[in-house]
C-alpha cells in the first residue's frame, strides 16, 4: 500500500528509474540501465515495486507518462557473474530458496498491486520490443506503441515457467481466453499493428512521433481537475483489482512450485535454449 510521498523525495532515488516533472503536473518516468534499455533483472524488478509505492503515493502529480529507453522497452536482462566475467548460477538448499522466492513473489505481487494504486492517469510509451512483464505497460489506461514494437511473454512458458505474475490475469482480460492462452503458451510475437486490432494497442506510431503524442494526451489530460483526474483512474481500475485479488496469489504460487523442476530457487534469469531437465549449476 503506497504512503503519502512527494517528488523530491523520489526523483532521484531509483538507479534504472529516472523522473522529471513537468509544471502541468505531469510525471515522466523513464526505464533505464546505465542510461540505455533497460536489463530486468531482480534489482529493476524489485525497485519497480517501489517505485509505483512512491509514485502511487505522490498527491500533488496529474498524469504519468511510462517509457522506456532506446530501441526497446523491456526486453533483456540480465545474469549473475563472478569476478571472471562468467555466468553463475547458485544452487540454494530448499530453505535458502523458499525464503528468496517468497520475497520475490512478495515483490512480484506489489509491483502489480502499487502500480493499481496509482490514482492519476497513466499512459504507456511503448518504444520497441516488450518481452518481459509486458502486464505493466497494458495496465495503463492508453497504451501508445512505436511501429517496431512487440509484445510477447518470453520469459514464462517458453522458459520453462509457469506464467502466473500478472500475465494470466492481463492477458486474459484484455484479448479474451482464447488468444492469451495461444499467446502465452506458444510465445507468440505479437506486432503492434495486430496488438491493436486486438485492443491492447490504442494507437501506434512512428518511434520518433511516440512522445510527442504521449506529452500531447498528458497535457489534455492534466487540464481536468485533480480529483476528477484521480476518482476516474480509481474507478476504471476497480475490475483489475478485483481480478488480481482473485488469482495473483494463486498464479504466483504455481509459478514459484513449478521452478523449483527447472530452477535453482532464487537464482538470476536462466538462458531459454536448454533442455528443461539441463541443471545449469552442475555445468
Amino acid at each position: 500500500m503506497a504512503k503519502r510521498t512527494r517528488y523530491a523525495e523520489y526523483k532521484d532515488a531509483y538507479a534504472n528509474y529516472k523522473f522529471e516533472l513537468s509544471d502541468e503536473g505531469i510525471l515522466f518516468m523513464q526505464c533505464h540501465t546505465d542510461g540505455g534499455p533497460l536489463h530486468w533483472e531482480w534489482s529493476s524488478h524489485d525497485a519497480m515495486a517501489d517505485a509505483f509505492a512512491d509514485v502511487g503515493g505522490d498527491r500533488e502529480i496529474k498524469v504519468v507518462i511510462h517509457t522506456g529507453t532506446g530501441d526497446t522497452y523491456n526486453h533483456s536482462w540480465g545474469k549473475p557473474v563472478t569476478d571472471s566475467g562468467k555466468p553463475v548460477y547458485n544452487a540454494y538448499n530448499d530453505a535458502e530458496g523458499v525464503a528468496i522466492m517468497d520475497e520475490k513473489g512478495w515483490y512480484g505481487r506489489m509491483l502489480l498491486e502499487n502500480l493499481l494504486a496509482i490514482d492519476v492517469p497513466m499512459i504507456a510509451a511503448v518504444n520497441g520490443p516488450c518481452s518481459m512483464h509486458s502486464e505493466v505497460p497494458l495496465l495503463m489506461d492508453v497504451v501508445l506503441a512505436s511501429e517496431d514494437a512487440w509484445f510477447q511473454d518470453l520469459s514464462h512458458f517458453p522458459r520453462g515457467m509457469v506464467p502466473g505474475d500478472g500475465q494470466h490475469v492481463v492477458w486474459p482480460a484484455l484479448v479474451g481466453p482464447s488468444r492469451a492462452r495461444y499467446l502465452l503458451f506458444t510465445g507468440y510475437k505479437l506486432e503492434a499493428k495486430e496488438a491493436r486490432e486486438w485492443g491492447v494497442v490504442h494507437e501506434v506510431l512512428p518511434k520518433d512521433q511516440l512522445l510527442d503524442r504521449a506529452w500531447e494526451i498528458a497535457r489534455y489530460m492534466a487540464m481536468r481537475p485533480p480529483i476528477a483526474l484521480r476518482n476516474t483512474r480509481h474507478l476504471l481500475t476497480q475490475n483489475l483489482k478485483r481480478a488480481f485479488l482473485n488469482e495473483l496469489d494463486h498464479g504466483l504460487q504455481a509459478e514459484m512450485w513449478a521452478q523449483r523442476q527447472f530452477f535453482p530457487f532464487g537464482a538470476g534469469m536462466q538462458a531459454i535454449d536448454r533442455p528443461w531437465d539441463q541443471q545449469p549449476w552442475s555445468d
